[in-house]
């Protein structure tokens, strides 16, 4: 009984550090599906990481970027935060978006941590999960 008390311990202990960060990663992330929301591109861009901002150099380029290719994320009908994962180092959050149709997405966000506050760095539409998630 010891034993399992204590790989539960240790196992909680190795993935407390990305548990104490769901709370600022999912702030940074909802607070650009606001930005979204209010047609905000510049708010929005804010929350990208250096890399993104040099990608596509404008907020109002950015902005087209999103309303084409991420239309659920301009647009959510609703969202929901599923798990926060180290994959090699990086941080991974997994967020499932309702969009206006009803369609649901899963998507990842890896986010990187600057000196001004968490950003995101990359966003994975996972393919082949359908409406039925």
């Amino acid at each position: 009984m010891r034993s399992v008390l204590f790989a539960g311990v240790g196992i909680f202990l190795l993935t407390f550090p990305v548990f104490a960060q769901r709370e600022p990663v999912t702030a940074v992330i909802g607070s650009q599906f606001e930005a979204f929301l209010n047609n905000d591109t510049e708010t929005a861009f804010s929350f990208a990481s250096p890399n993104i901002r040099r990608l596509f150099g404008t907020p109002e380029r950015f902005g087209e970027m999103v309303r084409q290719g991420y239309p659920m994320v301009w647009r959510p009908a609703e969202v929901r935060y599923l798990d926060l994962r180290d994959v090699a180092g990086s941080l991974w959050q997994r967020v499932m978006i309702t969009d206006q149709t009803g369609a649901v997405h899963l998507l990842d966000y890896q986010m990187v941590k600057m000196e001004s506050g968490w950003k995101i760095n990359a966003v994975h539409l996972l393919k082949g999960q359908g409406d039925s998630v």
